[in-house]
């Protein structure tokens, strides 16, 4: 039996269609102190992200009058199956979290007017609770929504006029998994994928990025536009889902 032949439920460890997403959800408001803030849930991943503000911006920006975005992203020790050291008490972070963070940051500088947000900086926080696969997708994608509650509280308060987010953006993860493109990877497809990817795409579905490695073989462009494919569709699913979230 070929894979493309296979039930759904023999083919994918959660019985999950090829084409369909885990259970997300986006819980909004769940840290009092931070200007926005976000729980969100792809399955079993879960990360929590806070929203930051503050007045100034790095010394590379300053005087330019334009405001910036970044982000840092963590692990918490029992995210996975086994304990892994806090990288502070290491004294360095992975090569890993550097390009995860740097990609989060990106991607959120990617629908944002930053002159209308004047010289401040708004700092994303992305804590892995737990990890099943796709922690930096889900940190993407419940990074806007963090983002967004942030600036409209901004707005309200009056201190800037407009709101700088132009867009969303989200994130979601595909793969090549016994043989079929399938979506929104958990850790068993992962680390099990012949080839996988990741997508960041804006509302309107412009590209923010793609990151796409052949993992145990090379792979088509036939089976890269299936695999763009299953990401526009799921992306779209997830934006109505951020929008859901921040009241519209």
């Amino acid at each position: 039996m070929t894979a493309s032949a296979l039930r759904p439920s023999e083919m994918r460890p959660s019985g999950r269609l090829p084409d369909a997403l885990r259970l997300v959800t986006l819980e909004t408001a769940v840290n009092r102190y931070a200007e926005g803030s976000c729980l969100v849930s792809f399955g079993h991943t879960k990360v929590l992200v806070t929203a930051s503000v503050e007045d100034g911006v790095p010394p590379f920006m300053r005087g330019r009058g334009n405001g910036w975005v970044t982000a840092e992203y963590g692990m918490l020790p029992r995210a996975t199956h086994t304990r892994g050291r806090r990288e502070a008490a290491q004294g360095k972070q992975s090569g890993r979290t550097q390009e995860i963070q740097r990609l989060i940051g990106r991607s959120m500088r990617a629908v944002i007017d930053v002159k209308a947000l004047g010289e401040r900086q708004i700092t994303l926080d992305c804590d892995v609770i737990q990890a099943d696969g796709g922690t930096r997708t889900a940190a993407i994608t419940g990074g806007w929504v963090a983002l967004k509650l942030a600036t409209a509280q901004l707005v309200t308060e009056g201190v800037i006029k407009t709101d700088p987010v132009l867009d969303h953006v989200a994130a979601i993860s595909c793969g090549i998994y016994r043989g079929t493109p399938v979506l929104d990877l958990e850790y068993e497809e992962d680390s099990n994928a012949e080839a996988d990817a990741n997508f960041v795409l804006t509302g309107s579905g412009d590209i923010v990025e793609i990151q796409a490695t052949g993992e145990k073989r090379g792979f088509s462009r036939d089976e890269f536009e299936q695999l763009f494919s299953l990401a526009r569709d799921g992306i779209a699913d997830l934006v109505k889902l951020q929008k859901a979230a921040v009241g519209g």
